[in-house]
């Protein structure tokens, strides 16, 4: 059996250690030793991504922000959805996170960050969210672990009640948010349902060939 390599490894807010693996052609990436995602499991990243933008228009360049990079399958999954001229801003808290995607992980999603309309920037997501005014067709949050934050405790400001009123405020006019979550947030799904979204809750695989349903994705459509 092949080892288990570490490539990478980088000091984050709070005194933890993301690192990055390499396991026999695949890829993962934990804090302090707890693995937060894996390339063989990336099911639930390529759904968020299709169900963010399937209710944009043909006829409409969308702007998209995606809240955490991580190894860049729901980017992907935006970008096989949408037309070349769509905008797409990704938000990643971790610089090495995107050094990674431009180095490591080139021939898995990093080439992504060199296409045009695409831009990667160092920054946390609530706060590109604070500045948005009616600016965003879809906003894909994708960060730590959901409402239940593991790597940045000033995550949990992002699904507070403050939190998810700005995003309805960054959104477009019928605009749309997906929200991943490690499990089912019934509290979550009604703090989605006071700011005024219309909420729709969609269980997703670890990976396309599980028997059942591990993880909760959150529509929440701005009507």
């Amino acid at each position: 059996m092949k080892p288990k390599l570490k490539l990478a490894e980088s000091k984050i807010a709070g005194g933890g250690t993301m690192a990055l693996y390499s396991h026999d052609g695949s890829y993962s990436m934990s804090v302090d030793g707890q693995e937060l995602m894996h390339s063989d499991a990336c099911a639930s990243e390529r759904l968020m991504g299709s169900l963010g933008v399937e209710k944009i228009g043909l006829d409409t360049v969308p702007e998209i922000l995606i809240g955490g990079l991580g190894l860049g399958f729901t980017l992907r999954s935006v970008m096989d959805a949408v037309g070349p001229d769509a905008r797409i801003d990704v938000a990643e808290l971790v610089p090495d996170v995107i050094a990674w995607n431009q180095t490591f992980l080139q021939d898995l999603n990093g080439a992504l960050l060199e296409r045009p309309g695409v831009d990667v920037f160092v920054d946390d997501v609530v706060d590109v969210i604070k500045k948005a005014k009616d600016r965003y067709h879809t906003i894909i949050v994708d960060v730590d672990n959901g409402p239940f934050a593991m790597v940045a405790d000033t995550n949990v400001s992002l699904y507070s009640n403050t939190g998810l009123k700005r995003v309805w405020g960054a959104l477009k006019k019928e605009g749309r948010a997906v929200f991943w979550s490690a499990k089912q947030d019934v509290a979550f799904e009604q703090r989605l349902k006071r700011v005024g979204f219309k909420v729709q809750a969609v269980p997703a695989k670890v990976h396309d060939r599980a028997k059942r349903a591990a993880y909760m994705v959150y529509i929440a459509d701005r009507s």
